[in-house]
């Protein structure tokens, strides 16, 4: 299984400078608009790799991972083969989190529902950067697959996690700008005015600016007309 220095052909010590010029020099060769379709999916794995080597703090956390997975591979030991074996909670929690820093996106979420979706609490079972790691990407690939009220609860859920202990420290304002985007794009087409009230009141007091508040506010006075009319 490649990682994502393989996917980049660059060393696993390669500066910022080589990991952008690996990935500019194999994205044209690779580019559907040269190719054609036939290498869309190698084109998505090469641009996920770029994306989480080329910041500092997903890079470390790959490493860290990443070197667990090739010490278990050098002793011969099937990493994934033993995870998919086990059927306790914490063991499909972290195969969970494995297929998803393999690039195993559809495996992930599969395994993620048949273990209960939302009320699969993996952070009772992984450590705590590996479980906000997994919940930003986990959520990423549901909103790309139209499931963003699943997105938006794990996003959420990493929201309150930072104000209780900061994490992800820079990167919180990117994942608010997110879940922005989420809500005035694509959620409420997908909520009832129930549903959407609770998204909106889970908002308010997780960091968000006065007049984000504000908007949060005025959406759930709307709602709740809509409901007293109905």
């Amino acid at each position: 299984m490649k990682s994502y220095y393989d996917l980049l052909g660059v060393k696993p010590g390669a500066s910022a400078a080589e990991i952008k010029k690996a990935f500019r020099q194999k994205a044209k060769r690779l580019h559907p608009d040269i190719t054609g379709s036939v290498n869309t999916e190698a084109m998505r794995k090469l641009i996920k790799a770029y994306e989480a080597l080329s910041d500092l703090e997903r890079r470390f956390e790959y490493d860290r991972v990443y070197a667990a997975y090739a010490r278990s591979k050098a002793d011969k030991f099937d990493y994934r083969t033993w995870l998919n074996i086990q059927e306790d909670p914490a063991s499909k929690a972290k195969l969970v989190f494995f297929e998803l820093l393999h690039l195993e996106e559809e495996k992930a979420i599969e395994i993620w529902r048949k273990n209960g979706g939302l009320d699969f609490r993996m952070e009772k079972y992984l450590e705590r950067g590996d479980w906000m790691d997994c919940y930003f990407i986990l959520a990423e690939e549901l909103d790309k697959r139209s499931f963003c009220f699943e997105a938006f609860k794990l996003l959420v859920f990493i929201l309150n996690e930072e104000n209780r202990r900061p994490y992800f420290n820079l990167f919180t304002p990117d994942i608010r700008i997110y879940v922005k985007e989420i809500v005035k794009k694509r959620l409420r087409e997908q909520t009832d005015n129930e549903t959407w009230i609770d998204c909106m009141e889970a908002l308010i007091g997780t960091g968000f600016s006065k007049h984000d508040e504000n908007f949060f506010k005025e959406s759930i006075a709307l709602a709740l007309k809509e409901i007293s009319l109905n």
